[in-house]
């Protein structure tokens, strides 16, 4: 199996250690996993940014993973067409109403938009591949942080949230609004959270249940939509990047999801569960191990399923969306993540899958090095320029270190 040299070890270890000296992140976690077990995990940091007291991040620390759900919504969806209860082509209209008659609208921007009919059936594979034509709409000031269907707290208060939810993407406008008809282009949007829905409609329970007995219950991962009081003392904390760059304590400078466990009513397969990095990680190994025809104890999928997650299902147009989104030549989308189709030069080879969450996380898995690796991070505003470049250097470090099988000495 692929390792990692000792130097190279050693060289992600003084890396990490002079980031964190350097204090210009807050601290993190960088795990890495070949095909057996994890190789490589390490980290820290405090817990609190500037605060000399804080405890520092241990390796079994809890991060709201936001994006990172995604993958899981996409996970419990591919169970139930594994079942036979829905299929790629189950219409989404049939169980949930506000897809029977859906609008492609021309402007995404703002509500004030004209619109017509769309003409093109909106399938299960449409929100696995994100070509729904569901959309994160842009129609406020403040661009750094969550949109109003993630952050309304009205929502989970409503006596219907799901609903609730519909009518902040509704708006003012007669019907749901899509950008494009159905399978043609590819939008970064909602298609996870109507995942999630679908899962739980077909399924009759909630995705938090659905989750736990077919993924996390499993693998024994404690993820979970519910940042109990159990969760919340391993809680690793957010911290604010400042406009002139200073990083502060979390005060709530932008409006994020719903924490309070006991007020939460919906589930957001788009950006709702917590989890630590150890535990997303296992999940990437198990994939990894079913991709590679290992023989797993409680297999959460079959192996012609997991193979679909790194084959490309987009149109040539929706590849250049999600390049142009990611700012990377040749991505693609699977039914679960995205796709490198080219080698990212000292970095992860083509074919590895990816993706993130919206308060740093990170992860990818590359089925050809044979490895999966995590970064955990809580940092907002998004895209935080400083552990983007972080993140491209330890990756570069786990390649310059990676000892592939082929090449390891025999006994």
């Amino acid at each position: 199996m692929a390792t990692l040299s000792p130097t190279g070890r050693a060289a992600l270890d003084d890396y990490i250690k002079a980031t964190l000296k350097a204090k210009t992140l807050p601290g993190f976690i960088l795990g890495v996993s070949n095909v057996d077990d994890e190789i490589y995990f390490e980290g820290g940091g405090p817990n609190t940014i500037n605060d000399s007291g804080s405890e520092k991040i241990n390796p079994d620390g809890i991060f709201w993973i936001c994006s990172q759900t995604k993958m899981i919504a996409a996970v419990a969806a591919l169970k139930l067409v594994e079942k036979g209860a829905i299929s790629l082509d189950t219409p989404v209209g049939r169980y949930i109403p506000e897809f029977r008659n859906p609008i492609i609208v021309d402007k995404t921007s703002t509500q004030n938009t004209t619109f017509r009919p769309a003409k093109t059936v909106m399938t299960v594979k449409h929100l696995l591949n994100f070509s729904s034509g569901l959309f994160y709409p842009v129609v406020r000031d403040d661009l750094t942080g969550l949109t109003e269907g993630y952050f309304s707290k009205e929502m989970h208060a409503s006596s219907d949230a799901r609903s609730h939810f519909f009518s902040i993407l509704i708006g003012k406008l007669p019907a749901l609004p899509l950008k494009f008809e159905p399978g043609t282009d590819f939008v970064y949007g909602w298609s996870s959270d109507v995942l999630g829905f679908l899962v739980e409609e077909v399924s009759g329970q909630t995705l938090e249940q659905f989750c736990k007995e077919h993924i996390f219950g499993p693998l024994g991962m404690e993820t979970s939509f519910y940042l109990t009081p159990e969760l919340r003392k391993r809680m690793v904390n957010l911290t604010f990047r400042e406009q002139d760059g200073s990083l502060s304590p979390w005060r709530e400078q932008v409006n994020i999801i719903e924490q309070d466990p006991a007020k939460v009513r919906l589930h957001l397969g788009g950006v709702g569960m917590y989890s630590s990095m150890r535990d997303y990680l296992k999940l990437l190994r198990h994939l990894m191990q079913i991709n590679a025809n290992r023989s797993v104890k409680n297999p959460i999928l079959k192996q012609e399923t997991v193979h679909q997650m790194f084959i490309p299902a987009l149109t040539d147009k929706g590849s250049k969306s999600l390049s142009d989104l990611v700012m990377a030549p040749g991505l693609q989308w699977g039914t679960t993540m995205a796709i490198a189709t080219k080698d990212w030069p000292q970095r992860r080879r083509a074919g590895s899958v990816f993706w993130g969450g919206w308060a740093g996380t990170l992860y990818f898995i590359d089925p050809t090095s044979g490895i999966a690796v995590v970064f955990g991070i809580q940092i907002a505003p998004t895209g935080d320029v400083q552990a983007m470049k972080v993140w491209s250097e330890l990756e570069a470090l786990i390649y310059a270190a990676l000892i592939p099988e082929t090449a390891k000495p025999s006994l």
